[in-house]
Formats: C-alpha cells, structure tokens, sequence
C-alpha cells in the first residue's frame, strides 16, 4: 500500500525519533518548579509582631510553625494568581494602583490607564498588600470554581445536631424591668419600694423615681450571662437564687452599681434546643467545613506544581 511506502521517508523518521527525545526529555529532566519561600526573617518577625499584638504573649514553636506555613500557602496563592494574570482582569486591584500612582504624583495629569501601565512597570503590585489579599480572595474561587464543595445534605444536619447538641443547650432567660437606685440615694431606697407598692406602679409608671442607668431599664430575653455584663454577677447569682415569679416586683437585689427593684415579666426555663432552631447555624458550619476541605483539597493539588520551601 502507498501510505506503507511513507514509512521508509527519512523526514518522518526524524519526526518521530525527535518526538520520543522530546518526551524522553521533558519526563527526566523536567522544567524546574517554581520556588515559593522561605520567609525572611524580616517577614516571620513581622508575623511574631502581629501574633504579639493579638494575644499578649509570643506564639509557641507550634504556632510559629503553622504562621510560616499559613504565610506560605498566601505567597502560593499570590504568585499562581500572578500566573493567570488576574491582576490585569480586576476592578479593585485597578482601582487601587491607580490610588497609589496618584499618591506618589499628586499632581500628575496621566490618564488612569497610562498610571495602571506605569504602575504595572513599576511593580507595584508585588508589594501592595490590598492587591495581594484581592489576588489570593480571587484565586481561592477559582479554586473553589474548580474543586467545588460537597452540597451540605439535610441528613447530616441532623446527625451534626445530635453529636453537637449539647453545644445549643438554652440557658435559662429572663425578661424584666427595673428601678435603680444609685449609692448616693441609698438612704431612699425603702421609700421608693413603699412608694411603688403603695401606688401599685407597674414598672414603666414606676421610672421617673429612678436614678440613670447607661444600659437601660428593659431586658428582654436576657441569659445570666448577657446580664452580668451589665449587672454584675453578684446581682445576676442573687436573681437567679430567688427563682422569681413572673409579674411581680423583687427585690431590691444589689449589683455593682447599687441597688435595682426588679418586676420580672418573663422567665423561659432551660432547655435543649430543637433542631428547627438551629439547623441554619448548623447548615453554615457544615458548608464552611465542606468549603474548607475542597480548599485544601485543590490546596495540594496545586502545591504539587510548585517548590514550597519552609
């Protein structure tokens, strides 16, 4: 047959000796990867800083670790993004050159365009901190785009509920009213009762024998712990200890303010919440999680193309 004859062409030969060289060289000598790291050690001081700063203390080997290895994963990130030229297709990161040129130049009568161009010459990129964190935003969905998350099924509500449930017990609540009376009018505080009970004031009517309170005079709803923070917890232990009945004055009860004369409204007992109540908080949790994993999931896939060095 004619095509067998082509066979014998010397060209042809050389085609595909030159194809079987060329894969045989890119599979033993590949082109070397990208190098991302190490960190300075202007770069982990900084890091040292800012964990300082948030926490009150320096971070532990561990921690610094895992800081390194954070900041590492957003160089990653940022030089893949660099890649893809997204810092060409982005209207924040635009935007935010053109901020910067005009700083350094006030008076500068370039078009935005001609200041983006000079910006990108002048590589201003590499070094803004906003461009950065709005590459890594964006390389992350595209990651996301690409390794998407597992759909949040509402079987797994429900079993996150039980093996979590006892996160979303509800404390008991308290709905009430008051009437402060600051240490200064201590000496007046058995009038003011007697005046209340004698007049059977309700505690909206009984105010105006009031003195100031900066967190107001109305609680709805409110657990022992929202209370302390602005009550005390000598009051709160105090008002909880009375068990208090509901549409009835108490008191007067001290906190650390002075003295309150409380008509209480409401109190909600107790108990476990239902899985109605908290199926959206848990349905966030989940799809965070699910996120979290396809991230890194894509995390490692992309890492593989690159030299991460510690």
């Amino acid at each position: 047959m004619r095509w067998l004859g082509r066979l014998h062409k010397p060209w042809l030969h050389f085609l595909i000796l030159g194809s079987v060289l060329y894969q045989i060289q890119i599979t033993v000598f590949p082109d070397p990867k990208t190098v991302i790291g190490p960190l300075s050690a202007s770069r982990q001081e900084v890091l040292q800083q800012q964990w300082l700063t948030s926490f009150g203390q320096p971070p532990t080997v561990k921690q610094q670790a895992k800081l390194i290895a954070d900041e590492l994963e957003r160089d990653l990130l940022f030089q893949r993004a660099l890649e893809l030229r997204l810092h060409l297709q982005d209207g924040i990161v635009y935007d935010q050159l053109i901020r910067n040129m005009r700083f350094l130049d006030v008076d500068t009568d370039k078009s935005n365009s001609e200041l983006f161009r000079a910006a990108m010459d002048m590589r201003l990129h590499l070094g803004d901190e906003v461009v950065k964190r709005r590459l890594i935003d964006k390389m992350k969905q595209r990651l996301l785009v690409i390794n998407p998350p597992i759909e949040v099924e509402e079987t797994q509500i429900a079993t996150e509920f039980i093996t979590r449930k006892h996160e979303f017990y509800r404390s008991p609540r308290y709905s009430f009213a008051h009437v402060f009376i600051n240490p200064e009018r201590e000496a007046e505080l058995e009038s003011v009762i007697k005046t209340i009970q004698e007049q059977q004031l309700d505690a909206r009517a009984a105010r105006y024998l009031s003195s100031p309170f900066i967190s107001g005079y109305e609680f709805q709803a409110q657990t022992a712990e929202q209370l302390a923070r602005n009550f005390g917890g000598i009051f709160i232990s105090d008002l909880v200890k009375i068990d208090p009945a509901v549409n009835q004055w108490h008191g007067p009860i001290r906190s650390s303010f002075g003295w309150h004369y409380v008509w209480v409204s409401a109190v909600e007992a107790g108990r476990d919440a239902r899985l109605d109540e908290v199926a959206p908080q848990l349905r966030r949790s989940l799809e965070v999680t699910a996120r979290e994993q396809a991230l890194q999931a894509a995390m490692v896939a992309l890492r593989s193309n690159y030299e991460v060095r510690q």
